[in-house]
């Protein structure tokens, strides 16, 4: 008689990941692996799950995320698993927690992350085996930051690195890369790397093509200069020959609207000849530090958190400069270190970028903002039921599939991202018709609705509408997800 499977979810209809027309089928489980997917009438389990009339989907894969100390701080990362999110990719935008070890106050944006007391990991060894040691509800790979590493060797920040500088970055990463980083991040547009030239970054980039790693970029300029920056992230992996992904790609400010037209047509002839890729979050807003430069490209601006005045969080910053008499510039000056909110993108740009075949589905959430960006809790549930479901920009499978085996594919997460025998049992059960985010910018912290069940490596993180207080998740190294492919 054949052994019972761990789990069985039956009467569901299967979005695969891989795009293909959704189908009836039964899905079982054994331990941590996906068993077998079909009609399964005659299978017998410890748990069984009724999903009739539900989408039987992998578990969301989150490629743009600032989750690095919420995996130790806020293990249950509910946050994450009620959008359906099983897979975490952390260390963005430049900035990772390690490898870094400071006295003093990060400089922004590594503020974003935690104050001194979180950059306490000197090698991404050390990182990974605090993870380790104590395992969140999701799982995580990891990104090396480039503004993280000229922080940990550079005196100066103004300029670019000199060769010994450069050296030592290079012994940085590459004990990052030997630990199980997936690859590096750059955040050029930040103060902290803003002054790195080019040829820095290429120096960097050139350990990662020889260890399979990839380059991703929250890059230099993306308003009026956003053509420009495309280009240079282009030189960088070509000339590194690795493969370079654009993060949250957008075109900011009244000016450049349109503007992806263009921006999307250079990163399809540049497809054709080079391996490049692209994420996006599905909202007009932007979300980081709070930067006075910004002022004349928004038509919003939300304080998201100030270090100095934590009563206005959340509200406007004009709000806050008519209150205290003052322009908006010198309030910015007042409530600094702080964070913002923008509202500096144009909705059919957005859309443009999101229906671009090739673009990723991801959140550039900030965990740690007292009042954050809704796309924290809503990015994924906004697409389904907003952007695929209400105004049927692609069909849903085709929304599972820029979650799931895209950007498993993309970040080379092996064994991740399709729901098939010998694949990792990270599912999520979601119900077509009532799928909505619900997080708002007024309350971004609101679970979405229509997340039904979320499993981890065959456990359920999420049921009920709450946290199981499972912690299945696990760190994807490189190394391993290499030797798993």
């Amino acid at each position: 008689m054949n052994q019972p499977y761990d789990l069985l979810v039956r009467g569901g209809t299967v979005h695969d990941g891989t795009g293909a027309a959704p189908r009836r089928a039964d899905v079982a489980v054994t331990g941590d692996r996906i068993a077998a997917v079909g009609d399964l009438a005659t299978a017998t389990a410890r748990s069984v799950v009724d999903a009739t009339g539900k989408a039987v989907a992998p578990g969301f894969i989150d490629v743009h995320t600032h989750d690095d100390r919420a995996l130790l701080s806020n293990p249950d990362m509910a946050m994450k698993t009620s959008q359906g999110v099983t897979t975490v990719v952390v260390g963005n935008c430049g900035v990772s927690l390690s490898p870094l070890s400071i006295d003093r106050r990060p400089p922004p944006p590594l503020d974003l992350l935690g104050d001194r007391e979180w950059y306490r990991f000197p090698r991404m060894a050390d990182y990974m085996a605090a993870v380790d040691a104590a395992p969140a509800a999701v799982n995580a790979a990891c990104l090396v930051g480039h503004s993280t590493l000229r922080v940990g060797v550079m005196d100066d920040l103004m300029r670019g690195a000199t060769a010994s500088e450069i050296g030592r970055m290079r012994e940085r990463l590459a004990e990052g890369l030997e630990a199980g980083a997936i690859g590096l991040s750059t955040g050029l547009f930040y103060r902290p790397a803003n002054a790195a030239p080019t040829e820095e970054v290429i120096a960097l980039a050139g350990l990662l093509a020889p260890a399979g790693a990839l380059y991703t970029t929250h890059m230099r300029d993306e308003a009026d200069d956003v053509m420009k920056s495309l280009e240079e992230t282009f030189r960088i992996g070509r000339e590194a020959g690795v493969r370079a992904i654009v993060s949250h790609h957008k075109v900011t400010g009244t000016a450049n609207f349109g503007r992806s037209r263009e921006t999307l047509a250079l990163i399809e002839r540049t497809r054709a000849g080079q391996d490049i890729g692209l994420d996006c979050y599905p909202y007009i807003a932007a979300s980081t530090v709070l930067d006075g430069n910004r002022l004349d490209r928004c038509s919003r601006i939300m304080v998201t958190w100030s270090t100095k005045h934590p009563e206005v969080s959340g509200r406007d910053l004009a709000d806050i400069a008519a209150e205290w008499g003052i322009s908006q510039l010198d309030a910015v000056d007042r409530l600094n270190p702080a964070g913002a909110i923008y509202f500096m993108m144009d909705e059919p740009d957005v859309r443009r970028i999101l229906g671009y075949p090739h673009t990723i589905v991801a959140s550039d959430g900030l965990p740690h903002d007292a009042h954050p960006h809704p796309r924290l809790w809503g990015t994924f549930p906004r697409v389904l039921g907003h952007y695929a479901r209400d105004v049927g920009l692609f069909p849903m499978e085709e929304a599972v599939r820029r979650m799931t085996s895209l950007p498993a594919e993309r970040f080379r997460l092996a064994g991740r991202g399709t729901l098939a025998p010998g694949f990792h049992a990270d599912i999520t059960i979601f119900d077509p018709a009532t799928v909505i985010d619900s997080a708002t910018f007024a309350a971004p912290a609101t679970p979405a609705r229509g997340i039904e069940r979320v499993y981890v490596n065959g456990r359920a993180v999420w049921q009920d509408g709450a946290v199981t207080g499972a912690h299945p998740g696990r760190l994807l190294r490189r190394q391993a997800l290499q030797a798993a492919a």
